[in-house]
């Protein structure tokens, strides 16, 4: 009888364990990026609508009604809830339309959710909390807008053809070959809500020319949708301020104005270039150690649905935020509804005006979307499995980025746990290892100069690794004496400027389902008689909790201790020992706060005040930013602080948690010719607590227990074959690198 209920019990748990896969994986398309039919199949629809009057986004007009960007619109949770849970059907597919009206009186950017997809037949306009409205100044800029910057440069550096030429020892901006001046522009445009003035910055136009800046700055308004109309206001050479060209231009003939000289060019220096320099240590006839799999990989990917070692989860890359991961499940338990990057920010300080006014806050460069192809042996390995992106943004087609994601397993040549169990006799009771391996989703943000990669990590006991390592050029501005107050001198005329890197993330846990709570533990010190022995005291840590009940008791400021752990747990399930089932979240931050609290920029990324803020779930508060507060912090869109500032009851509620991490990097001479990867490493882990009866990773056969034998020789039990054998791939390495559209 008791073996009847056994094996009962047992296939109910399969059954419902199989049920649970198979929700899963039917309800993960609902996450998946828009093909490159729903993109096109939107575009037709709304270019059919008459009133609308939309023209091709890269015509060469700004006064003109154009679409900028399509992309996913998520489903609302409860409704896809009900496909993960239940397996009922799957809401409709929506696409997210941002539409820019240049072509009327009151020119403004409005939003439209189109369904159903693939054949879209209606559109509504989306708005935002409490109705904000979206000003046209704060839209990305676009390559038309860039186009005109390009020949407003033109004419400027015609004029100071003879100045810049002379300065730099024979560039100049036009009528050259490979000796070119490019420019980078620096964000945000303006100083307050409604302005368009950017800092322009001249560089030599090398490889690597983020870091030749020329000393030579103008700020120029581009505000007005003619662009004959734009001007330069200012003027910044050699340390000093100009009302305008001809005012330089002036000064500098009569020698008011003071000369400089750069040193010559020489192809043959060029510090910028990844070209190997100096002594190599390393032999060079042979490849260095590579990532193999030698039957195959243990992973499965089925379009967007990914499964390996009990975990599966949903991903897409959203064009304007990036990567982002859903239904995360271990086990067929859910753990996450969502994990996803929402921004990242880099402020800076200097001395020149472009590295006053550089905060860059990069959802408004469409970080998404600046997924480029990886490189399989340096970017992935060569065993990754490399996934193609589809965008469209600011284009008149959706564009195909090559191999721009990867998945791949990895041994992180760390032992996931092991022992040796010493006789202390000079032999061995028993050695026990397993070895850790770990699945990983991979891409790429280079948003200008820099590089940030993303990675998710899945590893076999149930704990998730989220990560961003920053790699590429560091911003440079033209070095000033005083500018060694604002970062450090890194080449002739070279300032590597400081800056605090910050980026966010949004986690909605679902631990055992979606009433969960949130404590924080850390330690206190207790005094007490010691019972053995009355006339001492014993001195201790003790356990200390504390319950957050409200979402602004739940925002944790930078600057302020912040707990040990931090704890978020279903008050109604427990584990087998009587303990609430939880997953905790461990920082791995360096960051801080960029600016004073509601300091004008500073309004636009409130979201970075916190390390950890936690609040309830709601549809409304999809996002921490937007694509529009690059462009206007000041009065954004999207005001994070507007989440907590309502203080609502956080206990046993459907819980998100609002993650950010950062460094400081004060650049160095080793940053030459590009910041390496290693120390600059931040992100967070999301760590099962009491969520299982025991380590889950004991389902792991890749396990080794090594025991002496009766006759002393060793016995080896193990679960995998015994023979590993070798490969490493013949062919030769090859990279393409650039965007299709489709």
């Amino acid at each position: 009888m008791r073996l009847s209920c056994l094996l009962q019990l047992i296939c109910l748990a399969a059954c419902s364990a199989s049920t649970s896969r198979d929700w899963a994986h039917h309800g993960a398309p609902m996450f998946a990026d828009l093909t490159v039919r729903e993109m096109k199949a939107v575009r037709a629809y709304l270019h059919g609508i008459q009133e609308l009057e939309l023209t091709d986004a890269r015509s060469k007009t700004l006064m003109k009604n154009s679409i900028l960007l399509i992309e996913l619109h998520l489903p609302r949770k409860h409704e896809a809830l009900r496909a993960l849970d239940r397996g009922q059907a799957k809401p409709p597919r929506q696409a997210r339309v941002i539409v820019q009206f240049g072509n009327q009186t009151n020119p403004n950017i409005t939003e439209y959710i189109v369904s159903p997809l693939p054949t879209p037949k209606t559109h509504e306009v989306k708005t935002f909390k409490l109705d904000r409205p979206v000003r046209f100044e704060s839209r990305p800029i676009s390559a038309v807008e860039y186009g005109y910057i390009e020949v407003l440069l033109e004419k400027m550096a015609t004029k100071a053809h003879k100045l810049l030429f002379e300065t730099t020892g024979g560039f100049s901006y036009t009528n050259c070959t490979d000796r070119c001046l490019t420019f980078s522009d620096i964000a945000p445009r303006g100083l307050e809500s409604g302005e368009r003035r950017s800092w322009i910055m001249l560089q030599k136009f090398v490889e690597g020319y983020f870091i030749h800046p020329i000393g030579f700055e103008v700020l120029i308004n581009h505000q007005d949708l003619d662009p004959e109309k734009w001007t330069v206001e200012k003027v910044w050479y050699n340390s000093m301020y100009f009302d305008s060209i001809e005012e330089l231009i002036e000064k500098y003939e009569s020698g008011d104005a003071e000369k400089l000289r750069l040193p010559i060019h020489d192809d043959k220096d060029l510090y910028s270039t990844y070209i190997p320099r100096g002594h190599s240590n390393t032999r060079t006839n042979i490849h260095g150690p590579k990532l193999v799999e030698p039957q195959g990989p243990r992973y499965e990917i089925d379009r967007n649905f990914v499964e390996y070692a009990g975990w599966s989860f949903a991903y897409r890359v959203r064009s304007s935020a990036g990567l982002q991961v859903f239904d995360v499940r271990f086990n067929g338990e859910r753990i996450a509804y969502e994990v996803s990057l929402q921004e990242a920010i880099a402020f800076y300080s200097g001395d020149t005006p472009a590295a006053m006014q550089t905060k860059y806050i990069d959802a408004g460069w469409a970080m998404g979307t600046l997924t480029y192809e990886l490189a399989p042996g340096i970017d992935c390995p060569e065993i990754a499995t490399f996934v193609d992106l589809y965008h469209y943004y600011d284009t008149d087609k959706p564009v195909r980025h090559r191999n721009a994601l990867c998945i791949f397993e990895m041994t992180t040549a760390m032992p996931l746990r092991r022992h040796f169990n010493s006789d202390f006799k000079g032999g061995y009771n028993f050695y026990g290892g397993l070895d850790n391996t770990v699945l990983v989703l991979r891409t790429t943000s280079t948003v200008y100069n820099y590089d940030y990669i993303w990675d998710f990590l899945f590893y076999q006991n149930g704990v998730m690794e989220v990560k961003v390592s920053a790699t590429g050029y560091i911003h440079a501005t033209f070095f000033t004496p005083n500018g060694l107050h604002y970062g450090t001198k890194v080449y002739n005329y070279v300032l590597g400027n400081l800056h605090t890197h910050l980026i966010h993330y949004k986690v909605d846990l679902d631990l055992a389902g979606r009433e969960n709570s949130f404590e924080t533990m850390d330690l206190k010190y207790v005094n007490f008689t010691n019972p053995w022995s009355p006339e001492h005291f014993i001195v201790q840590s003790k356990l200390h909790r504390t319950e957050y009940k409200t979402e602004r008791s739940a925002a944790f400021r930078f600057g302020k201790k912040f707990p040990r752990y931090v704890h978020f747990y279903n008050p109604n399930e427990k584990n087998k020992w009587g303990h609430q089932k939880g997953y905790r979240i461990q920082l791995n931050s360096h960051g801080n706060s960029v600016l004073p609290r509601g300091w004008r920029e500073e309004n636009g990324i409130s979201w970075a005040r916190y390390p950890l803020a936690v609040t309830r779930h709601k549809d409304s508060e999809a996002t921490s930013s937007s694509i529009y507060t690059q462009c206007d912090p000041w009065e954004p869109v999207v005001s994070f602080e507007d989440y907590i500032r309502n203080n609502e009851d956080i206990v046993n509620q459907d819980l998100v948690a609002w993650v950010t991490v950062g460094f400081l990097h004060v650049p160095h001479s080793e940053d030459i010719p590009n910041t390496a990867t290693p120390g600059n490493a931040v992100g967070f882990f999301l760590r099962p607590f009491n969520f299982f009866n025991e380590d889950p990773s004991l389902s792991s056969r890749s396990t080794i227990i090594v025991r002496p034998g009766p006759d002393g020789k060793p016995k080896v039990q193990r679960w995998t074959p015994e023979v590993v054998g070798h490969c490493v791939t013949d062919k030769p390495f090859f990279y393409n690198g650039t965007l299709t559209g489709v």
